[in-house]
Protein backbone atom coordinates (compact mmCIF):
# COMPACT_ATOMS: atom_id res chain seq x y z
CA UNK A 1 0.00 0.00 0.00
CA UNK A 2 1.29 3.41 -0.97
CA UNK A 3 0.48 6.67 0.84
CA UNK A 4 0.26 9.82 -1.27
CA UNK A 5 -0.43 13.29 0.07
CA UNK A 6 -0.79 16.25 -2.31
CA UNK A 7 1.71 14.80 -4.76
CA UNK A 8 1.68 14.94 -8.57
CA UNK A 9 2.92 11.92 -10.54
CA UNK A 10 3.39 11.72 -14.29
CA UNK A 11 3.21 8.62 -16.46
CA UNK A 12 2.54 7.83 -20.12
CA UNK A 13 -0.18 5.23 -19.54
CA UNK A 14 -2.26 5.08 -16.36
CA UNK A 15 -4.33 1.99 -15.64
CA UNK A 16 -7.03 2.18 -12.97
CA UNK A 17 -7.68 -1.27 -11.55
CA UNK A 18 -5.17 -4.04 -10.81
CA UNK A 19 -7.44 -6.98 -11.50
CA UNK A 20 -6.87 -9.45 -14.30
CA UNK A 21 -7.78 -6.99 -17.07
CA UNK A 22 -5.58 -4.16 -15.86
CA UNK A 23 -2.62 -6.41 -15.11
CA UNK A 24 -2.77 -8.19 -18.46
CA UNK A 25 -2.85 -4.84 -20.26
CA UNK A 26 0.14 -3.72 -18.18
CA UNK A 27 1.98 -6.95 -18.99
CA UNK A 28 1.68 -6.33 -22.73
CA UNK A 29 2.64 -2.67 -22.47
CA UNK A 30 5.63 -3.06 -20.14
CA UNK A 31 6.95 -5.92 -22.27
CA UNK A 32 7.30 -3.27 -24.99
CA UNK A 33 8.99 -0.79 -22.62
CA UNK A 34 6.01 1.51 -22.24
CA UNK A 35 5.90 3.75 -19.17
CA UNK A 36 2.96 2.34 -17.20
CA UNK A 37 1.48 3.04 -13.76
CA UNK A 38 -1.31 0.90 -12.29
CA UNK A 39 -3.53 2.09 -9.42
CA UNK A 40 -5.87 0.02 -7.28
CA UNK A 41 -7.95 0.94 -4.25
CA UNK A 42 -7.48 -2.48 -2.63
CA UNK A 43 -4.80 -3.45 -0.15
CA UNK A 44 -3.37 -5.77 -2.79
CA UNK A 45 -3.79 -6.49 -6.48
CA UNK A 46 -6.34 -8.95 -7.74
CA UNK A 47 -9.86 -7.54 -7.70
CA UNK A 48 -12.22 -10.54 -7.64
CA UNK A 49 -9.24 -12.89 -7.78
CA UNK A 50 -9.56 -12.74 -4.03
CA UNK A 51 -8.15 -15.01 -1.31
CA UNK A 52 -8.75 -14.32 2.36
CA UNK A 53 -6.71 -15.57 5.30
CA UNK A 54 -9.03 -16.83 8.02
CA UNK A 55 -8.16 -18.78 11.17
CA UNK A 56 -5.23 -21.09 10.27
CA UNK A 57 -6.06 -21.32 6.58
CA UNK A 58 -7.24 -19.37 3.58
CA UNK A 59 -10.17 -19.39 1.20
CA UNK A 60 -10.99 -18.10 -2.25
CA UNK A 61 -14.05 -15.89 -1.94
CA UNK A 62 -14.24 -14.30 -5.40
CA UNK A 63 -13.40 -16.25 -8.56
CA UNK A 64 -13.16 -19.95 -7.72
CA UNK A 65 -11.45 -21.27 -10.86
CA UNK A 66 -11.03 -20.38 -14.51
CA UNK A 67 -11.25 -22.06 -17.88
CA UNK A 68 -9.65 -21.53 -21.28
CA UNK A 69 -11.37 -21.32 -24.63
CA UNK A 70 -9.16 -18.85 -26.52
CA UNK A 71 -5.62 -19.69 -27.64
CA UNK A 72 -4.34 -16.20 -26.82
CA UNK A 73 -5.18 -16.68 -23.16
CA UNK A 74 -4.15 -20.32 -23.41
CA UNK A 75 -0.54 -19.36 -24.12
CA UNK A 76 -0.35 -17.57 -20.77
CA UNK A 77 -2.04 -20.48 -19.01
CA UNK A 78 0.49 -22.95 -20.41
CA UNK A 79 3.29 -20.74 -19.11
CA UNK A 80 1.72 -20.53 -15.65
CA UNK A 81 1.32 -24.31 -15.61
CA UNK A 82 4.97 -24.81 -16.51
CA UNK A 83 5.98 -22.40 -13.76
CA UNK A 84 3.92 -24.28 -11.18
CA UNK A 85 1.67 -21.30 -10.46
CA UNK A 86 -1.62 -22.99 -11.36
CA UNK A 87 -2.99 -26.53 -11.48
CA UNK A 88 -5.95 -28.42 -12.91
CA UNK A 89 -8.47 -28.77 -10.12
CA UNK A 90 -11.23 -30.53 -12.04
CA UNK A 91 -12.80 -31.31 -15.41
CA UNK A 92 -16.35 -30.85 -14.12
CA UNK A 93 -18.47 -30.59 -10.99
CA UNK A 94 -20.99 -32.76 -9.22
CA UNK A 95 -24.44 -31.28 -8.68
CA UNK A 96 -24.63 -33.09 -5.37
CA UNK A 97 -26.53 -36.08 -6.70
CA UNK A 98 -23.36 -37.90 -7.79
CA UNK A 99 -20.47 -39.21 -5.73
CA UNK A 100 -17.89 -37.79 -8.13
CA UNK A 101 -17.79 -34.96 -10.62
CA UNK A 102 -18.63 -35.81 -14.25
CA UNK A 103 -16.08 -34.70 -16.85
CA UNK A 104 -16.90 -32.46 -19.78
CA UNK A 105 -13.28 -32.37 -20.97
CA UNK A 106 -12.56 -28.75 -20.04
CA UNK A 107 -9.95 -28.21 -17.31
CA UNK A 108 -10.89 -25.95 -14.41
CA UNK A 109 -7.73 -24.24 -13.26
CA UNK A 110 -7.02 -23.09 -9.72
CA UNK A 111 -3.97 -21.43 -8.20
CA UNK A 112 -1.52 -22.81 -5.68
CA UNK A 113 -1.99 -20.75 -2.53
CA UNK A 114 -5.28 -19.22 -3.71
CA UNK A 115 -6.54 -17.33 -6.74
CA UNK A 116 -4.98 -14.04 -5.64
CA UNK A 117 -1.51 -15.57 -6.02
CA UNK A 118 -1.91 -15.53 -9.79
CA UNK A 119 -2.49 -11.79 -9.90
CA UNK A 120 0.42 -11.30 -7.54
CA UNK A 121 2.54 -13.29 -9.98
CA UNK A 122 1.41 -11.17 -12.94
CA UNK A 123 1.98 -7.98 -10.95
CA UNK A 124 5.52 -9.06 -10.13
CA UNK A 125 6.17 -9.57 -13.84
CA UNK A 126 4.80 -6.11 -14.63
CA UNK A 127 7.12 -4.56 -12.04
CA UNK A 128 10.09 -6.62 -13.28
CA UNK A 129 9.43 -5.16 -16.74
CA UNK A 130 9.56 -1.62 -15.35
CA UNK A 131 5.90 -0.98 -14.52
CA UNK A 132 4.79 0.76 -11.33
CA UNK A 133 1.88 -0.54 -9.24
CA UNK A 134 0.34 1.37 -6.35
CA UNK A 135 -2.29 -0.28 -4.15
CA UNK A 136 -4.40 1.44 -1.53
CA UNK A 137 -5.01 4.38 -3.87
CA UNK A 138 -8.65 5.29 -4.34
CA UNK A 139 -9.21 7.26 -7.54
CA UNK A 140 -11.92 9.91 -7.27
CA UNK A 141 -12.08 11.54 -10.72
CA UNK A 142 -10.73 11.31 -14.27
CA UNK A 143 -10.66 14.64 -16.09
CA UNK A 144 -9.27 15.95 -19.39
CA UNK A 145 -6.22 18.17 -19.03
CA UNK A 146 -4.19 19.57 -21.92
CA UNK A 147 -3.40 16.78 -24.38
CA UNK A 148 -3.90 14.08 -21.74
CA UNK A 149 -5.64 13.26 -18.50
CA UNK A 150 -5.62 14.32 -14.88
CA UNK A 151 -6.55 11.56 -12.44
CA UNK A 152 -7.31 12.72 -8.91
CA UNK A 153 -7.04 10.35 -5.95
CA UNK A 154 -7.93 10.77 -2.32
CA UNK A 155 -5.52 12.60 -0.02
CA UNK A 156 -4.83 15.09 -2.79
CA UNK A 157 -2.65 12.86 -4.98
CA UNK A 158 -2.77 13.61 -8.72
CA UNK A 159 -1.60 11.48 -11.64
CA UNK A 160 -1.21 12.89 -15.14
CA UNK A 161 -1.03 10.66 -18.18
CA UNK A 162 -1.23 10.78 -21.94
CA UNK A 163 -3.45 7.66 -22.00
CA UNK A 164 -5.85 6.21 -19.41
CA UNK A 165 -7.33 2.73 -19.08
CA UNK A 166 -10.29 2.09 -16.76
CA UNK A 167 -10.89 -1.53 -15.76
CA UNK A 168 -13.12 -1.13 -12.70
CA UNK A 169 -16.75 -2.28 -13.00
CA UNK A 170 -18.42 0.00 -15.50
CA UNK A 171 -20.71 1.86 -13.04
CA UNK A 172 -17.60 2.80 -11.05
CA UNK A 173 -15.65 3.78 -14.18
CA UNK A 174 -18.54 5.93 -15.39
CA UNK A 175 -18.74 7.62 -11.99
CA UNK A 176 -15.04 8.55 -12.22
CA UNK A 177 -15.56 10.14 -15.62
CA UNK A 178 -18.64 12.04 -14.45
CA UNK A 179 -16.81 13.24 -11.34
CA UNK A 180 -14.13 14.70 -13.61
CA UNK A 181 -16.69 16.27 -15.98
CA UNK A 182 -15.28 14.23 -18.83
CA UNK A 183 -17.58 14.72 -21.83
CA UNK A 184 -18.94 11.54 -23.41
CA UNK A 185 -20.71 11.17 -26.72
CA UNK A 186 -24.27 9.93 -26.56
CA UNK A 187 -23.24 6.62 -28.13
CA UNK A 188 -20.37 6.04 -25.68
CA UNK A 189 -22.55 6.82 -22.67
CA UNK A 190 -25.31 4.59 -23.97
CA UNK A 191 -22.86 1.73 -24.53
CA UNK A 192 -21.61 2.00 -20.96
CA UNK A 193 -25.02 2.41 -19.37
CA UNK A 194 -26.28 -0.64 -21.26
CA UNK A 195 -23.89 -2.93 -19.36
CA UNK A 196 -25.38 -4.70 -16.36
CA UNK A 197 -24.00 -6.76 -13.47
CA UNK A 198 -25.41 -9.19 -10.94
CA UNK A 199 -24.19 -9.28 -7.33
CA UNK A 200 -22.89 -12.25 -5.37
CA UNK A 201 -23.04 -12.90 -1.65
CA UNK A 202 -20.33 -15.16 -0.29
CA UNK A 203 -19.99 -16.96 3.02
CA UNK A 204 -16.77 -18.37 4.46
CA UNK A 205 -16.89 -20.99 7.22
CA UNK A 206 -14.03 -22.53 9.20
CA UNK A 207 -15.04 -26.10 10.08
CA UNK A 208 -13.98 -28.33 12.96
CA UNK A 209 -14.93 -31.76 11.68
CA UNK A 210 -15.36 -33.73 8.49
CA UNK A 211 -16.60 -32.27 5.21
CA UNK A 212 -18.21 -34.70 2.77
CA UNK A 213 -18.40 -32.74 -0.46
CA UNK A 214 -18.00 -34.95 -3.55
CA UNK A 215 -14.61 -35.12 -5.29
CA UNK A 216 -12.75 -32.94 -5.94
CA UNK A 217 -14.29 -30.95 -3.11
CA UNK A 218 -17.10 -28.88 -4.61
CA UNK A 219 -20.66 -28.93 -5.90
CA UNK A 220 -22.10 -26.69 -8.60
CA UNK A 221 -25.89 -26.42 -8.91
CA UNK A 222 -26.75 -23.65 -11.38
CA UNK A 223 -30.48 -23.50 -10.57
CA UNK A 224 -30.06 -23.50 -6.78
CA UNK A 225 -30.16 -20.45 -4.47
CA UNK A 226 -26.65 -21.49 -3.39
CA UNK A 227 -25.11 -22.83 -6.60
CA UNK A 228 -21.52 -23.15 -5.40
CA UNK A 229 -20.17 -24.84 -2.27
CA UNK A 230 -16.47 -25.72 -2.07
CA UNK A 231 -13.94 -26.98 0.47
CA UNK A 232 -10.73 -24.97 0.22
CA UNK A 233 -8.83 -27.74 2.03
CA UNK A 234 -9.78 -30.28 -0.62
CA UNK A 235 -8.90 -27.66 -3.21
CA UNK A 236 -5.41 -27.67 -1.75
CA UNK A 237 -5.09 -24.06 -0.66
CA UNK A 238 -5.94 -24.45 3.05
CA UNK A 239 -4.03 -27.55 4.19
CA UNK A 240 -4.31 -26.99 7.95
CA UNK A 241 -8.05 -26.45 8.27
CA UNK A 242 -11.19 -27.00 6.15
CA UNK A 243 -12.79 -23.72 5.10
CA UNK A 244 -16.01 -23.79 3.10
CA UNK A 245 -16.86 -21.16 0.49
CA UNK A 246 -20.57 -20.74 -0.30
CA UNK A 247 -21.79 -18.51 -3.13
CA UNK A 248 -25.40 -17.39 -3.45
CA UNK A 249 -27.09 -17.08 -6.83
CA UNK A 250 -27.46 -13.68 -8.52
CA UNK A 251 -31.20 -13.56 -7.82
CA UNK A 252 -30.84 -14.57 -4.18
CA UNK A 253 -27.94 -12.17 -3.72
CA UNK A 254 -29.93 -9.28 -5.17
CA UNK A 255 -32.87 -10.02 -2.90
CA UNK A 256 -30.80 -10.37 0.28
CA UNK A 257 -27.85 -8.05 -0.42
CA UNK A 258 -28.57 -5.73 2.51
CA UNK A 259 -29.47 -8.47 5.00
CA UNK A 260 -27.39 -8.51 8.20
CA UNK A 261 -24.40 -10.83 8.26
CA UNK A 262 -25.91 -13.11 10.90
CA UNK A 263 -29.03 -13.65 8.80
CA UNK A 264 -26.92 -14.44 5.74
CA UNK A 265 -24.71 -16.86 7.67
CA UNK A 266 -27.76 -18.78 8.86
CA UNK A 267 -28.91 -19.23 5.27
CA UNK A 268 -25.43 -20.23 4.08
CA UNK A 269 -25.14 -22.73 6.92
CA UNK A 270 -28.45 -24.39 6.04
CA UNK A 271 -27.20 -24.79 2.46
CA UNK A 272 -23.88 -26.41 3.38
CA UNK A 273 -24.99 -28.44 6.42
CA UNK A 274 -25.90 -31.57 4.36
CA UNK A 275 -22.20 -31.92 3.44
CA UNK A 276 -20.91 -31.67 7.01
CA UNK A 277 -20.54 -34.54 9.45
CA UNK A 278 -23.25 -34.50 12.17
CA UNK A 279 -20.70 -33.55 14.83
CA UNK A 280 -18.95 -30.86 12.76
CA UNK A 281 -18.77 -27.36 14.26
CA UNK A 282 -18.41 -23.95 12.69
CA UNK A 283 -15.47 -22.20 14.35
CA UNK A 284 -15.62 -18.91 12.44
CA UNK A 285 -17.79 -17.35 9.76
CA UNK A 286 -17.46 -14.32 7.48
CA UNK A 287 -19.54 -12.69 4.76
CA UNK A 288 -18.27 -10.99 1.61
CA UNK A 289 -20.46 -8.89 -0.67
CA UNK A 290 -19.59 -8.50 -4.36
CA UNK A 291 -21.80 -5.78 -5.85
CA UNK A 292 -20.52 -6.26 -9.42
CA UNK A 293 -19.74 -9.97 -9.46
CA UNK A 294 -21.04 -11.16 -12.82
CA UNK A 295 -21.77 -9.16 -15.98
CA UNK A 296 -25.21 -10.04 -17.32
CA UNK A 297 -25.39 -7.58 -20.24
CA UNK A 298 -22.03 -7.28 -22.00
CA UNK A 299 -20.47 -4.86 -24.45
CA UNK A 300 -19.94 -6.85 -27.66
CA UNK A 301 -16.30 -5.87 -28.15
CA UNK A 302 -13.20 -6.53 -26.00
CA UNK A 303 -12.87 -2.84 -25.21
CA UNK A 304 -14.53 0.50 -25.66
CA UNK A 305 -12.41 3.32 -27.04
CA UNK A 306 -13.95 6.54 -25.79
CA UNK A 307 -14.21 9.35 -28.34
CA UNK A 308 -11.99 11.89 -26.60
CA UNK A 309 -9.10 14.29 -27.12
CA UNK A 310 -6.60 11.70 -25.82
CA UNK A 311 -6.58 7.89 -25.61
CA UNK A 312 -9.13 6.57 -23.10
CA UNK A 313 -10.10 2.89 -22.99
CA UNK A 314 -12.55 0.97 -20.84
CA UNK A 315 -12.42 -2.81 -20.44
CA UNK A 316 -12.95 -5.73 -18.12
CA UNK A 317 -14.96 -8.91 -17.84
CA UNK A 318 -18.06 -7.13 -19.20
CA UNK A 319 -16.37 -6.60 -22.57
CA UNK A 320 -16.52 -9.34 -25.17
CA UNK A 321 -16.76 -12.27 -22.77
CA UNK A 322 -17.24 -12.71 -19.02
CA UNK A 323 -15.22 -14.45 -16.31
CA UNK A 324 -11.45 -14.54 -15.79
CA UNK A 325 -10.66 -15.36 -19.39
CA UNK A 326 -12.86 -12.55 -20.66
CA UNK A 327 -11.11 -10.05 -18.40
CA UNK A 328 -7.72 -11.30 -19.55
CA UNK A 329 -8.64 -11.06 -23.23
CA UNK A 330 -9.99 -7.55 -22.72
CA UNK A 331 -6.72 -6.51 -21.08
CA UNK A 332 -4.66 -8.06 -23.87
CA UNK A 333 -6.76 -6.25 -26.48
CA UNK A 334 -6.33 -2.92 -24.72
CA UNK A 335 -2.58 -3.39 -24.44
CA UNK A 336 -2.23 -4.35 -28.09
CA UNK A 337 -4.41 -1.41 -29.18
CA UNK A 338 -2.29 1.07 -27.23
CA UNK A 339 0.84 -0.35 -28.83
CA UNK A 340 -0.68 0.38 -32.22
Amino acid sequence: MTAFHNEVHQTDILIVGAGVCGLMAATVLTAHKRNVTVLDKGRSVGGRMATRRIDKGCADHGAQFFTVRDARFGRFVEQWLSEGIIFVWSHGWSDGSLADAPSDGHPRYAVHGGMNRLTQHIAAQVEAQGGVIHTGVRVEAVAPEGDGWRVAAENGAVFTARSVVLTAPVPQALALLDAGNTPLTASDRAALERIRYAPCLCGLFVIDGEVHLPAPGAVQRPEHDFPWIADNQRKGISPRVPIITVHASPAWSEMHYEDPDDVLCEAFERAMRPWLAPDAWILEEQVKRWRYATPTVLHPERLLKIAAHAPLYIGGDAFGAPRVEGAALSGLAIGETLLG
